[in-house]
């Protein structure tokens, strides 16, 4: 059962919340279930499993592909408030996406049954607009994330994710190991660590166990104009 905090969210979060028949209303309730997961936990392995639409109370998701070769790039993540319709894959009729779900850090997630979405997106244009469009959102994170792999040098790459964590961290020091970063950027450690280094001999940056501390900001930034 959902408290109440989980359930405020829940409405939040689903846009066509109003829009829905009180009937409606009382099958989601009825059918969402709460789950809380270990950081390092996986929850969705690839377009087979459709687990359902996922509204995420607290923590972070990152949603990854996974190469044959067990070498991973980091899609997007999501966040309190946030809500992945890719792990209900099999609801979605023309846009899939062959992702993985792990939590990041420790999660508390509401979770609504694929066949129940898939029953409410049939009865309701409301939620049949909201599911595409998050999909779409996400195809355009993916396509982002692809433009730079193909497009943009390693040392831009690096400096675009070092200040992207940065500000959502809110802080200058970046706590993630270098095969952490590797996983996120679709890359091997030793390229990640050989590229730090630089950085660091530039002044740049900082190394230390476990953790990057930006020390340049604006010239990390000057990296991605040049």
């Amino acid at each position: 059962m959902m408290d109440q905090l989980e359930t405020d969210v829940m409405k939040r979060s689903l846009s066509f919340w109003k829009q829905l028949t009180e009937a409606q209303k009382k099958t989601i309730t009825e059918d969402a279930r709460v789950f809380s997961y270990e950081a390092g936990s996986s929850l969705h392995f690839g377009g087979n499993d459709c687990i359902g639409v996922l509204v995420i109370v607290s923590g972070t998701l990152r949603t990854y592909m996974l190469s044959e070769e067990g070498k991973e790039v980091t899609l997007y993540r999501m966040h309190s408030g946030d809500v992945c319709v890719l792990s209900a894959s099999c609801v979605l009729e023309t846009i899939t996406f062959d992702v993985h779900i792990e939590a990041e850090s420790d999660c508390r997630i509401v979770q609504i049954s694929s066949p129940v979405f898939s029953r409410l997106s049939e009865e309701s244009i409301y939620v049949e607009a909201f599911t595409h469009r998050l999909a779409t959102e996400r195809f355009s994170d993916v396509m982002w994330v692809m433009q730079q792999i193909l497009f943009m040098s390693f040392d831009k790459r690096l400096a675009a994710f070092l200040i992207d964590e940065s500000i959502k961290k809110g802080s200058s020091r970046i706590q993630m190991t270098h095969e952490q970063m590797a996983r996120h950027l679709g890359t091997a450690r030793e390229v990640v660590s050989r590229m730090l280094k630089y950085f660091a001999k530039e002044g740049i940056i900082e190394l230390s166990r476990g953790a990057v501390e930006i020390i340049k900001k604006e010239q990390l930034r000057s990296l991605l104009s040049k």
